[in-house]
């Protein structure tokens, strides 16, 4: 079965054969942009697929943005598989949901993928990063400034967001 592919972006859809539909740019794409900044807020934790050549691997990472959505950021031990993962390659999916494990989350949870690529920070941009991921997880200072921590952050193409456990909007940053 299809999924119901809608947005609450009023705009045109572009249909590609054998795809799914893709939204275009739409006047209410800045409100979508704020309703994922005031949910990426009010979640802690959010799920980081990597890919190692022969599967993907999960793991729970405490992540923050910045505010025009374009960059997540994490951090890592570097004695993790997640980070030879990014050694390797990049490109990662990141899930970011608000799931309580109850019936109700087929109708009330919302889950957000944002796919992009994983790259290090640069050496004039980690003060100001270092500041945005700790004003969410203040709590994560030892952590941060450990010799073994990285500080990496996700440059995003995409946010596909599915509520109403079928209802998929995709927007481009």
């Amino acid at each position: 079965m299809r999924d119901e592919v809608a947005s609450v972006i009023p705009h045109k859809i572009e249909e590609k054969a054998d795809e799914y539909p893709v939204e275009s740019i739409g006047i209410e794409k800045d409100k979508l942009l704020e309703q994922l900044r005031q949910f990426f807020e009010s979640q802690p934790l959010a799920v980081l697929a990597t890919q190692n050549g022969i599967a993907p691997y999960v793991n729970l990472v405490a992540f923050a943005s910045n505010e025009q959505l374009t960059y997540i950021l994490f951090s890592t031990t570097k004695a993790t598989r997640k980070y030879s993962n990014l050694q390797a390659n990049p490109s990662v999916s990141l899930l970011i949901d608000n799931r309580k494990n109850k019936i109700e989350d087929f109708r009330d949870a919302m889950a957000v993928t944002a796919l992009g690529r994983a790259e290090p920070l640069e050496d004039f941009e980690r003060r100001i990063m270092e500041k945005i991921y700790l004003m969410k997880h203040p709590y994560l200072l030892d952590f941060l400034h450990s010799p073994t921590t990285v500080l990496l952050k996700i440059l995003v193409d995409k946010y596909i967001v599915v509520t109403r456990f079928q209802h998929v909007v995709e927007v481009s940053v």
